[in-house]
């Protein structure tokens, strides 16, 4: 009998051993095909102050009407990449000019990498926390709230208060990705809504195991 509950724990622990790296290597697979699909935003500003906090997003103004007449016919994440190489020095200035139109001197650094990320929505779309490459624009100090969205496929542009994502993004959107990874972004059923949290969950333990 002894023998008999020791293999029944074997069996359960190999089980469940099976259970979790199947499910850890679906949202590794997920998060990767999302990272190399999108190419995202990401401005931090100087401090929380309410000024800081306003410079912000009116540097992201001035960059995302620049990047938008650069990039409006992209048909791909690497091409919006390659345009963004190409123009960073403008970014730069872009920012900086927008800074000292607004009364400060604050320096700008902006640069293109791979960053961590936090769950976000963007309307209707819900994208889970991960690495994504990305166009970083830090303000002064750095110190402040971040602000994130998504140049390719253009979502920054999403007006989040009416809570759709424009019928061509969702369009390139679906040619990046497989089906099931689209439906789990879009949430829409209770079956993709709980797989998004699973790999929502695997990404957030990874983060914090990669930041010990």
């Amino acid at each position: 009998m002894k023998k008999f509950n020791k293999n029944i724990i074997i069996v359960m622990f190999l089980l469940a051993a099976f259970i979790f790296f199947s499910v850890k290597s679906y949202a590794e697979t997920v998060n990767k095909d999302l990272s190399e699909s999108l190419f995202r935003l990401h401005v931090i500003a100087n401090s929380d102050s309410e000024e800081d906090q306003n410079l912000k997003y009116k540097v992201r103004d001035s960059l995302l009407n620049y990047m938008n007449t650069l990039s409006i016919n992209s048909k791909s994440k690497d091409e919006t990449i390659n345009i963004a190489l190409l123009h960073l020095d403008e970014f730069e200035q872009i920012a900086e000019d927008t800074i000292r139109q607004n009364g400060y001197d604050y320096p700008v650094e902006v640069e293109i990498g791979n960053y961590s990320f936090p769950t976000k929505s963007y309307g209707d779309i819900s994208l889970p926390s991960g690495y994504y490459d990305a166009l970083r624009v830090k303000i002064g100090k750095a110190n402040g709230h971040n602000w994130w969205c998504v140049m390719f496929p253009p979502l920054c542009f999403v007006d989040v208060t009416s809570a759709t994502v424009p019928e061509e993004s969702k369009d390139q959107l679906k040619q990046s990705l497989s089906n099931e990874e689209y439906d789990i972004i879009s949430q829409n059923s209770e079956t993709s809504e709980v797989k998004f949290k699973i790999v929502e969950l695997f990404n957030s333990l990874a983060s914090k195991l990669a930041q010990k």
